[in-house]
C-alpha cells in the first residue's frame, strides 16, 4: 500500500508540472494573441490597456474586440477537448469526436433555423443550444428502447442516424433560404466563426461549460474504470448506465454551449485528446486538465490565424480541418499505442 501511494505521489509531480508549464504557455499565447492584429500593439501599450490606461483607441480595441475574442477561443477550444476525451474514454474509441451522437448536428439545425426565421443573435444561439440537446436526447431515448443490443453500439449508430437526419434537414433549409441574405450567415456560421464575438455572447455559455466540467472532473476514476469495459465496471461495483449518461449529459452540455457560441469547429475535440494521452497517457484524471489547456491553446492560435493571415477571415472550420486532418493521418501511421 506505502509503495502504491508513493508512485501516485510520483506520478502526479511530473503531471502537476506538465499542466503548469502549459498554463504558463498559455497565458503567455493570451497576452501575445491579443497583442496582434491589423491594430497592433507593442508588450507596453497591451499592458496598459489591460490595465485600462494610456491611449483611448488601443483600450477600446483590447477590451472590446479582442480580449472577448481570446476568452472565446479558450473556452471554445477548452469545451472542444474535455469533451473529446470524455467521449473517447467513455465509448473506449480514440476515433470518437463531441460530435458522434449528433449534438453538432443538431446544434447547426437549431442555428441554421433561427437564421431562416431571421431570430436576433441570441435566439439564434439558443436554438443552436436547444437543437444539439435535443438531438443527443432523442438519440438516448430510442437507444432506451432498443434491447438485446451493445448499448454503446446502439448510441453510436443511432446518433449517426440522427446527425444525418438533422444535415438533411439543414440542407433543406439552405435551399430555402434567402440567398443573398439568409445563405450566406448560414454558411459562414455552420463552418465556425468567432468575429464579432462580445461578452455578452461569452457570459451564458461559460455557466454551461463549468457546469459540464464539474462532474467529468469528480467521475473521472469511475471514467477510467469504465474504459475497461462494462462488464469488468459492473464487477467493480461501477453503476455503469448511470456514469454513461451523467458522462453523456455532460459532454453534450458542454458540447452544445460553445457550438451555440462559434458554430460547427471540428477536429479540435477528435486531435486533442490525442496529443494528450501522448504526453500523459490515457489515465482520465490527467488525461482532462492537460486536453482543457492544449485546446484551449490550440484553438486560440487557430483563431489567431484565422483573423491575421487575410485580408477576409477566415473560417475556423477551415483551419482546423487543414490543420488536423494532416496531423490525424500522422498519428495513425505512426501507430500510437498509448491508447488503452
Amino acid at each position: 500500500m506505502g509503495r502504491g501511494t508513493t508512485a501516485d505521489v510520483g506520478l502526479r509531480r511530473p503531471v502537476l508540472s506538465l499542466t503548469s508549464v502549459l498554463a504558463l504557455c498559455l497565458a503567455a499565447l493570451a497576452f501575445g494573441a491579443v497583442m496582434i492584429g491589423p491594430f497592433a500593439l507593442s508588450p507596453g501599450q497591451t499592458v496598459m490597456a489591460l490595465l485600462g490606461q494610456g491611449d483611448a483607441q488601443a483600450s477600446i480595441v483590447v477590451w472590446n474586440i479582442r480580449v472577448p475574442r481570446v476568452a472565446a477561443a479558450l473556452l471554445v477550444g477548452a469545451a472542444l477537448a474535455a469533451a473529446g476525451a470524455s467521449y473517447q474514454a467513455l465509448f473506449r474509441n480514440p476515433l470518437v469526436s463531441p460530435d458522434i451522437l449528433g449534438v453538432s448536428a443538431g446544434a447547426g439545425l437549431g442555428a441554421v433555423a433561427g437564421i431562416f426565421l431571421s431570430l436576433p443573435v441570441a435566439a439564434i444561439q439558443a436554438s443552436a443550444f436547444v437543437g444539439g440537446m435535443a438531438a443527443v436526447g432523442f438519440v438516448t431515448l430510442v437507444a432506451s428502447m432498443v434491447r438485446n443490443t451493445d448499448r454503446t453500439l446502439t448510441l453510436v449508430l443511432i446518433g449517426v442516424v440522427i446527425g444525418a437526419l438533422a444535415g438533411a434537414a439543414t440542407s433543406l433549409l439552405k435551399v430555402m433560404a434567402d440567398p443573398y441574405d439568409q445563405l450566406p450567415a448560414i454558411t459562414f456560421w455552420l463552418l465556425g466563426s468567432l468575429a464579432a464575438i462580445t461578452t455578452d455572447d461569452i457570459l451564458p455559455a461559460l455557466p454551461m461549460v463549468l457546469i459540464g466540467l464539474v462532474p467529468l472532473a469528480l467521475l473521472r476514476w469511475r471514467i477510467n474504470v469504465l474504459s475497461l469495459g462494462d462488464e469488468e465496471a459492473c464487477a467493480l461495483g461501477i453503476e455503469v448506465g448511470r456514469i454513461r449518461f451523467l458522462v453523456i449529459a455532460a459532454a453534450t452540455l458542454i458540447t452544445a454551449s460553445v457550438t451555440a457560441l462559434a458554430g460547427v469547429v471540428g477536429w479540435v475535440g477528435l486531435v486533442i485528446p490525442h496529443i494528450a494521452r501522448m504526453l500523459v497517457g490515457p489515465g482520465f484524471g490527467r488525461l482532462l486538465p492537460v486536453s482543457v489547456l492544449i485546446g484551449a491553446g490550440y484553438l486560440l492560435i487557430v483563431d489567431t490565424l484565422a483573423r491575421t493571415i487575410a485580408q477576409v477571415e477566415v473560417p475556423l472550420g477551415i483551419l482546423t480541418a487543414v490543420i488536423g486532418a494532416p496531423f490525424f493521418v500522422w498519428l495513425l501511421a505512426r501507430g500510437r499505442r498509448g491508447w488503452s
